[in-house]
């Protein structure tokens, strides 16, 4: 600054009007370059703060929803494997095989053991009360999201119509005819009737809808992580 002012006050001198006037305008030109190279500046360390919070959100929503995977496909395995045994029982009544029945006594007895997920959490309203939502400039991945939740919140109501239905008519239906310390058949004739027989179906049924609730949630999981790797791949 001070060898700007000293030309300045030189040029003054000289009387030199035209060198004053250009000298003027470089100087002017100067100042406007600095300033605009100072909000560049500014813009780029904002710009590059804004994508290490938006990583940071990303990394997070993997994090979660990898967690939830995990929790899910456990749910997955407990449905299908007593879904399996409660098939087998349907067949044992269907064709009125009573020499299985120990084996019939220990799977009644487990209709009351129901997968339970029981997902609380809602990503999508967190994001947007906490306003990270705004970071997010894949609007596919938060559209999955929000399309995430909604099949978060169908799981938890198939999973409320499975121990409604476990409570209020499996539970009190075994407890008049099965030993639950021995798993021994007291009543058999009240286990060969189509009633228990349609109770047995209807818990199949909606464990094959858990099932496939359980699956597209991980298909929605998977497609939302292979996004949000798409974004993170650079970094």
């Amino acid at each position: 600054m001070k060898l700007f002012k000293g030309s300045r006050q030189q040029l003054i001198q000289e009387n030199n009007v035209k060198k004053y006037l250009l000298y003027a305008i470089g100087e002017i030109l100067l100042l406007m370059i600095g300033i605009t190279l100072a909000f560049q500046v500014d813009n780029w360390n904002e710009s590059r703060e804004k994508k290490i919070a938006e990583i940071r959100t990303y990394e997070n929503i993997s994090n979660q929803i990898n967690g939830d995977k995990k929790l899910i496909q456990n749910q997955i395995d407990f449905n299908n494997y007593y879904m399996a045994q409660f098939e087998y029982a349907r067949k044992i009544i269907m064709t009125n095989d009573r020499s299985q029945m120990d084996t019939l006594g220990v799977i009644v007895g487990n209709l009351t053991n129901y997968s339970d997920f029981d997902r609380e959490g809602n990503i999508y309203e967190t994001l947007v009360n906490s306003g990270e939502i705004q970071l997010l400039r894949n609007q596919r991945i938060v559209d999955r999201i929000r399309v995430l939740e909604q099949r978060y919140n169908y799981i938890n109501r198939m999973e409320s119509i499975h121990y409604d239905v476990m409570i209020d008519y499996a539970a009190r239906s075994i407890t008049s005819f099965i030993n639950f310390a021995s798993a021994e058949v007291i009543k058999p004739e009240l286990i060969f009737i189509h009633e228990f027989q349609n109770l047995i179906f209807l818990l199949v049924q909606i464990m094959r809808e858990k099932d496939n609730t359980y699956l597209s949630a991980i298909n929605e999981i998977d497609g939302i992580l292979t996004l949000i790797e798409g974004e993170l791949k650079p970094y």
